[in-house]
């Protein structure tokens, strides 16, 4: 069985962990405050949510099968070697359920909230039916061999390509309404530290076992991880430099909607910034 060479490192390794998992659990509740807040959910794009729920379905199937069955890790390490670490902690499954619980309840704030003109996309609803589509193809591929490993590797790949996906519709929403009005910068904020706390957490990791094989084993946490920084930084960007917005004032006054001045959404309601 594969084990840490350094205390040292295995600490540091798991405090990294639960700071990636305190990080990114927190992040959904910037936008969930503001979206009670306002009553409202003009400005955040539902084709966000809808992809973010996917992506975030198919990352627990993965991250639940490889940190709790016993098949999956032994048929990880009969390909990776059988001195390697499985590179999936209990922080990742616990962020994974986490996540679909809160974006699940983002869509409902979506269906009782103010939605103004905005809607689900056609091409979102298409693209969420092909990747589940295409998971169920791979569950059938997979029973014949009994390849578990490789099926929860789709499953892994399936959360990569929906990382990669769910940020464009936010990003061009900002770029075309030229603000990032109803779209919480306190989300970003939060997602970024984790992305770099899980990234640093896979170094550690790494160092421990003088091997890489711990980000090309598992390398949808790693792209996860680049992704999510990537687009943080757009989002950040966007935010603070080329749409930078007049602040407001936002104590949670029962009038508050009423009197938010200044900004407005695309079809002429007013918003706020938080």
């Amino acid at each position: 069985m594969a084990s840490w060479n350094s205390v040292t490192l295995e600490v540091l390794s798991s405090v990294l962990g639960w700071i990636a998992f305190a990080a990114w659990s927190i992040s959904f509740y910037p936008q969930i405050i503001l979206n009670f807040r306002r009553k409202s959910v003009i400005g955040l794009n539902f084709d966000f949510v809808v992809l973010n729920l996917t992506k975030h379905s198919s990352y627990l199937i993965y991250n639940a099968s490889l940190f709790f069955s016993s098949v999956v890790q032994r048929q990880y390490r009969e390909k990776y070697g059988l001195n390697q670490i499985i590179p999936v902690a209990a922080n990742d499954v616990a962020f994974s359920a986490h996540a679909v619980l809160v974006t699940a309840f983002t869509l409902f704030q979506i269906a009782i909230y103010d939605r103004g003109n905005q809607k689900v996309s056609k091409t979102s609803i298409a693209i969420v039916s092909v990747a589940w589509l295409s998971a169920v193809v791979c569950v059938f591929i997979a029973l014949p061999s009994h390849s578990w490993l490789w099926l929860v590797s789709c499953f892994n790949t399936l959360q990569v390509v929906m990382t990669v996906i769910k940020y464009i519709p936010q990003a061009v929403m900002n770029f075309r309404l030229k603000s990032t009005v109803g779209f919480s910068i306190g989300n970003i904020l939060l997602d970024l530290l984790g992305g770099v706390a899980n990234y640093g957490q896979m170094a550690v990791q790494s160092i421990d076992q003088n091997s890489l094989v711990n980000f090309y084993g598992n390398i949808g946490k790693t792209l996860l991880s680049l992704v999510s920084i990537f687009f943080d930084l757009l989002f950040i960007l966007q935010h603070y430099v080329l749409y930078r917005a007049k602040k407001v004032d936002t104590s949670p006054t029962p009038d508050t909607v009423s009197k938010e001045p200044l900004l407005k959404s695309s079809d002429g309601r007013h918003s706020e910034n938080v």
